[in-house]
């Protein structure tokens, strides 16, 4: 079996991975990891460093992932690209084909962020413009991927919700 799973070293992504192993652990499926970069969209050179900044930490945080895979048995690779994420991970199961595409459900919850509950109001915000003007990165490749895709719940915990409050 042949398992791509849509990776970025967050919260949420570690969830997906959780539940790759819980599920499809006795079968030790050969794993992809990929890892999409989005492109910040400035000429500035704080852009620049912005961008590398972020692509070694989703590098590195991918790599650390596969390792653990590859510790618990199964054949695990990594796969980094740059651009907007639904398309590059679109393009990916077009070329790689898997058996299936795991991800995580995006959810308001950042990872150890000061000020958690602006950022989750904001990213809120965000989200409901992403998803009226080009949708959410899971409702673009259930409409577009060919293969059987795999959306993991991210529950929220008690502790998340008063950390909220």
């Amino acid at each position: 079996m042949d398992i791509m799973l849509a990776y970025d070293h967050s919260r949420n992504a570690r969830i997906a991975l959780d539940a790759i192993r819980a599920m499809f652990g006795a079968l030790t499926p050969r794993v992809t990891l990929i890892s999409v970069v989005e492109d910040v969209s400035s000429a500035t050179s704080g852009a620049d460093d912005l961008f590398d900044e972020q692509y070694e930490a989703q590098k590195a945080g991918a790599e650390e992932a596969a390792a653990a895979l590859m510790a618990d048995g199964f054949d695990a690779r990594v796969l980094l690209a740059e651009g907007d994420a639904r398309k590059m991970i679109l393009r990916a199961t077009e070329e790689r084909k898997p058996d299936l595409l795991v991800m995580a459900r995006h959810s308001h919850q950042p990872d150890n962020v000061p000020l958690g509950f602006i950022a989750r109001r904001i990213d809120a915000l965000v989200e409901e413009f992403d998803h009226m003007t080009f949708g959410s990165v899971s409702s673009f490749l259930a409409r577009r991927a060919k293969c059987p895709i795999l959306i993991v719940p991210t529950p929220v915990t008690a502790s998340e919700m008063r950390a909220a409050e």
